[in-house]
């Protein structure tokens, strides 16, 4: 427990060991909770072992799940467009979620997309707590509200901390910003562009961390 008794970030308690490739082997066969049931497969996170930025989403969504790969789905294409615009390469990043399986509602043959619960980024933290400790990344960020929570439990939310670095429990920085997704279901409104703008902003923090 931390000072206060407030409950440490899910992402710095317990953890898988081993190597990354030995990790996802063993996530292919995680019953830690119950997602596993109705998801296709485990979607790990992907990028290279020497990356020393972490990108954390939420969980994969319906194109993630059918094709076992992170952000390859329409936010992912979305982050990428967005990363170029704030001259990153997505390639010298690591990608991965809070939760490794796709949590869904169905409506007809429809999978939409229904948001984990406290305990179910709890329990998968055992495998993104063994990311981080495997790649020791100069710079976390999380993307979105359940990265947050995954990765700095309740002491900093969205809301109030957008676009500021902050440090975990263990000590590694980390950039609070929105999840694509968010960006995208609100274009349209009268703000898209302006919140577009400032995603891109806060994503230019990242490159000082890559460049070292």
């Amino acid at each position: 427990m931390l000072k206060g008794g407030k409950a440490p970030a899910p992402a710095f308690g317990d953890h898988a060991h081993g190597d990354l490739d030995a990790m996802h082997a063993a996530a292919a066969e995680c019953r830690r909770c119950e997602l596993y049931r109705d998801a296709t497969q485990v979607v790990f996170g992907e990028g290279a072992e020497d990356a020393r930025v972490v990108l954390v989403g939420e969980q994969p969504g319906d194109r993630e799940d059918q094709l076992g790969r992170p952000f390859v789905g329409p936010s992912g294409r979305f982050l990428d467009r967005c990363l170029e615009d704030a001259g990153i390469d997505r390639a010298a990043c690591y990608v991965t979620n809070a939760v490794k399986h796709f949590k869904f509602k169905r409506f007809g043959k429809r999978r939409i997309h229904e948001k984990p619960n406290a305990g179910e980024v709890r329990q998968c933290a055992w495998w993104l707590g063994g990311e981080i400790e495997r790649l020791k990344p100069a710079l976390l960020v999380a993307l979105g509200a359940t990265a947050t929570f995954a990765l700095l439990g309740k002491r900093h939310a969205v809301t109030a901390d957008r676009g500021r670095i902050v440090e975990t429990e263990n000590g590694v920085p980390t950039l609070i910003t929105v999840h694509p997704s968010s960006l995208l279901r609100s274009r349209g409104r009268p703000d898209a562009e302006q919140e577009l703008s400032r995603f891109v902003a806060e994503l230019r923090q990242i490159r000082p961390f890559i460049e070292g």
